[in-house]
């Protein structure tokens, strides 16, 4: 068989091709996850061949990488596409991701705020309700405990 110059040009640019299922394995996600990825057009495959196989440049490693990574700082998806916009921009993407991840601590504090308010209203109930009698299992009452809270909320001291 002769094998014309395009032909093996072809081929040697698609061996340093990675289909989907390589790309999915060297970076430890599932093919269904590049393909949601593809998807929201967080990565793109460079070729796609005559069967429909997606080949990926190299370098969607190290993009798959970075979605894994900052989605480990608990960036969604679209805030990963914002900074992928604009780093395709050829603008620098750190001022993005330091105002993001400054909304996200501003989250998380106030989170805590209501989380310890929270605990600090249920340790209350507890040491309220700590020597308090059982209820009558003959009444209709499910728990007057929180039958209270649900009436009156904490009573003052």
């Amino acid at each position: 068989m002769v094998t014309t110059v395009n032909e093996t040009e072809k081929k040697s640019s698609q061996d340093k091709l990675l289909k989907i299922g390589e790309l999915a394995q060297q970076v430890d996600v599932a093919v269904g996850t590049i393909r949601y990825y593809e998807s929201l057009g967080l990565v793109e495959p460079v070729h796609r061949s005559e069967s429909g196989y997606r080949y990926y440049a190299v370098d969607a490693v190290g993009r798959v990488q970075f979605i894994r990574k900052a989605q480990s700082l608990q960036f969604s998806l679209s805030e990963i596409q914002q900074i992928l916009g604009v780093r395709g921009q050829g603008t620098p993407a750190c001022p993005l991701v330091q105002s993001l991840l400054n909304q996200k601590i501003a989250v998380l504090e106030s989170q805590i705020y209501r989380m310890t308010a929270l605990k600090e209203e249920l340790l209350a109930y507890r040491e309220r309700w700590a020597d308090r009698p059982l209820d009558d299992p003959c009444k209709q009452e499910l728990c007057s405990l929180i039958e209270e809270v649900a009436e009156h909320g904490l009573p003052s001291e």
